[in-house]
């Protein structure tokens, strides 16, 4: 990496005059550089200036280092060269780049759409529109192959999106995944911002992780106004996240059971996750965390009743968790089912930058949590937990390991404060942002690592609003983890990825 790249921390704001703007050939320089040395790509936006000039984007992280490297190029041509051919981790953000900005990534491999029709966020900048589904597919011809075309209509109650399977008899050649049909304009919505909608706007970015989106974008407000929250609010975020973490790997490990036809687990998790999510009632009365985070700290307070009453709901809850998932692990034959089904290499993982459970079942130990902690994670740290087959049973294991150290973080927590009242102490949300500034704020969501950053205006206002959801990564590990699979297994590796269609159509 250059020397004169600025680096910064997670939850850190830097003025946009202490970012190179390079030109074009040396911005991809920089980037090829980062990543040759192991950085990652995680984030990469256009922010367009006028008709005829977009500033390009991009944050690196050193995670061995807890370090991001921001670089920036100004383009004012109708391209800007691809780097998706050698580093795939960049292909969706350039995609996304073209249709929202216009800019063509010269070189591309499959410039095709991302979220399809109104996805530019610039008005006066349109991209010619596309129809939600129309895309161009991969085919492969022979007179033996044939296409299986599955949704965007689902037979369950779950979000749309198409899958476009190349097959020869059961045998999955390519799977190619087409989304779009959630897009709201959340990012769209933010510039001028913030609103007074916007943390509404942020809690649903992807409904089932309201607590840790809502912590990044707490955090991006509290880095722009140099504002610290109290140790206690950081403890309560802490724990929410954590109980978020533990309903939605329940639910998942529940489900996976539910594809084998293993219905004792299926039936347990599925309650079991329930109990989880009333625990976080307990504290706000929602149980997803509604209202719990709100800038500058937490919206509610835990006492020593409600403190008492929650560590006998996680003693129970961990109790019960552990009986379900043993009548799992103890099935022959539905560990086989699960065992060396959707298959990623540790060194394909890399490559592709998958995060979250999905890259650390692979044995990449990648965590926000330990890499770039933020909040309360800097005072108590949580193991990593890892797993080294890359399969469907490797994808399970990490969720079941994380399940239980999650218990156990929590629990240290309530039982450290029991004597004391934990509450929250919000600042003034009148309080201007820092002008002309770059923000960014990293989060171990459940689903992995959520980033989001923030460019601020001459008057404080967002001019940018960045966001990438852990599934923005992880959508391409599903398609090439259908690879020489079964199309029958199609739902079990689906949903040992369980990635959100909403968080990804933004």
């Amino acid at each position: 990496m250059s020397k004169n790249l600025p680096c910064l921390r997670n939850e850190q704001a830097i003025s946009l005059k202490e970012i190179p703007v390079l030109k074009d050939i040396d911005f991809v320089n920089e980037l090829i550089t980062g990543m040759s040395e192991g950085l990652r790509v995680i984030t990469y936006f256009g922010d367009r200036i006028n008709q005829t000039e977009v500033i390009l984007y991009a944050v690196m992280a050193d995670d061995r280092n807890g370090l991001l490297y921001a670089v920036s190029s100004s383009v004012n041509s109708e391209s800007f060269p691809s780097l998706a051919g050698r580093f795939p981790q960049v292909q969706l953000f350039e995609r996304e780049i073209h249709e929202q900005t216009g800019l063509v990534p010269e070189g591309h491999p499959w410039l095709k759409p991302v979220r399809f029709q109104s996805s530019s966020i610039y008005d006066s900048f349109p991209v010619p529109p596309k129809l939600i589904g129309d895309a161009d597919f991969f085919r492969i011809e022979g007179k033996e192959i044939h296409e299986v075309a599955v949704g965007p209509v689902h037979a369950g109650i779950i979000e749309p999106g198409h899958f476009r399977f190349q097959c020869h008899g059961e045998n999955v050649y390519h799977l190619e995944i087409s989304l779009g049909y959630q897009h709201r304009g959340i990012e769209k919505a933010m510039i001028g911002g913030p609103y007074p909608v916007t943390p509404l706007q942020m809690e649903a970015v992807a409904g089932d992780t309201s607590i840790g989106h809502m912590t990044a974008y707490c955090q991006i407000i509290e880095t722009l106004t140099k504002s610290n929250i109290t140790a206690s609010s950081g403890q309560i975020r802490a724990i929410a996240l954590e109980l978020e973490r533990c309903a939605n790997h329940t639910g998942d490990l529940g489900a996976l059971a539910g594809d084998v036809g293993f219905l004792p687990t299926m039936s347990y998790c599925g309650r079991i996750r329930g109990d989880f999510l009333n625990m976080t009632a307990v504290i706000c009365g929602n149980r997803f965390g509604r209202g719990l985070v709100i800038p500058g700290g937490t919206g509610f307070g835990l006492n020593k009743k409600q403190s008492s009453e929650l560590i006998s709901r996680m003693e129970k809850g961990l109790d019960d968790f552990t009986s379900a998932l043993n009548l799992l692990w103890d099935s022959p034959s539905t560990v086989n089912r699960f065992d060396s089904t959707g298959r990623i290499s540790k060194k394909l993982a890399m490559y592709l930058g998958l995060v979250g459970p999905a890259a650390r079942a692979c044995g990449c130990i990648k965590d926000v949590r330990q890499d770039h902690p933020d909040g309360y994670y800097r005072f108590a740290q949580i193991p990593v937990c890892t797993y080294d087959t890359g399969d469907v049973f490797g994808r399970a294991q990490v969720r079941w390991q994380e399940v239980q150290a999650s218990v156990e973080f929590i629990m240290q927590q309530l039982e450290s404060e029991q004597n004391n009242r934990l509450s929250g102490k919000p600042f003034d949300t009148n309080k201007p942002l820092k002008s002309g500034a770059l923000a960014i704020s990293l989060v171990e969501g459940w689903r992995g690592e959520i980033c989001h950053t923030a460019i601020t205006d001459a008057k404080g206002h967002f001019r940018r609003y960045k966001i990438v959801d852990p599934s923005f990564h992880n959508w391409f590990g599903l398609a090439q983890a259908l690879r020489g699979e079964q199309i029958s297994d199609f739902p079990l590796c689906n949903k040992s990825f369980n990635l959100s269609y909403c968080g990804h159509d933004l």
